[in-house]
């Protein structure tokens, strides 16, 4: 990676009305630690800093940072951390970890894939980021700004791991060689149907159990309806089996004879 100059100032107002004040003025606070001096507060020109990570292809930044008054006339540092606006992206606060050109550093950096997957263009098959950062431990000047994956002959199914990603020369990635990075799926819309038409059955089933348990309960009131209707029609056989009634009624008419 190579650095980049940077000046910076010291910084010598408070922390909360200091920052509002430095924002207004063009300049954002910052903070450099690490190395064998105490973390310093210094303050950093917003638009220079916002150049720098704008034209960068991620927020790794080195830089060769010269602190106006300083008793060492260059400092080698790596953008640690960036704070950015939520709503503007505006750059807010900067971290600078300090490094030694002779010692190896180890940071996070961004992956990126190259080509277009066999398994996408042959078989229909999604590629798929499982890792979009990996850890990295190199000297300051050979550190990447991302690691490229070239998935050209990546099949369907097929998976690219830790441990078969070719590293820049000087470079270190770090991790269980076993943990997937990028690998190419088959889409999830041919799944679907599938689960649809199972749910669809599913739910046929249900609808049929429904219909049955219906109709049998509609079945038991009619047989308790025509049980009804039997002991009801049953009744006037009893007033029937008592002809005595019309012995008695014709008896008088047999008497004027």
């Amino acid at each position: 990676m190579k650095s980049v100059p940077l000046n910076a100032f010291p910084r010598s107002l408070g922390r909360r009305a200091g920052a509002k004040k430095l924002r207004s003025e063009g300049r954002i606070p910052a903070v450099i630690y690490g190395g064998t001096a105490t973390p310093q507060s210094v303050e950093i020109n917003a638009r220079e800093i916002g150049d720098l990570i704008h034209h960068s292809v991620s927020e790794n930044l080195l830089v060769d940072l010269a602190i106006k008054d300083d008793a060492k006339p260059k400092r080698l540092a790596l953008v640690q951390e960036v704070q950015h606006h939520p709503l503007s992206g505006h750059v807010l606060h900067v971290d600078f970890h300090e490094v030694s050109s002779t010692e190896k550093v180890t940071i996070m950096v961004p992956v990126e894939t190259v080509g277009e997957a066999a398994g996408v263009k042959n078989s229909g098959g999604v590629l798929e980021h499982v890792l979009f950062k990996l850890k990295v431990r190199a000297l300051p000047k050979d550190l990447p700004e991302q690691v490229v994956i070239d998935v050209t002959a990546l099949e369907l199914n097929k998976t690219i791991h830790i441990g078969e990603i070719k590293a820049p020369a000087g470079v270190e990635i770090l991790g269980d060689k076993n943990i997937p990075v990028v690998s190419v799926a088959v889409p999830r819309a041919e799944e679907e149907p599938a689960a649809v038409e199972g749910a669809a059955a599913a739910g046929d089933v249900e609808m049929i159990k429904e219909k049955k348990e219906g109709e049998e309960g509609a079945a038991a009131p009619a047989a308790k309806g025509a049980e009804k209707g039997a002991a009801k029609g049953a009744a006037p056989e009893k007033g029937a089996a008592a002809p005595a009634g019309d012995k008695k009624a014709a008896a008088p008419a047999e008497k004027k004879k």
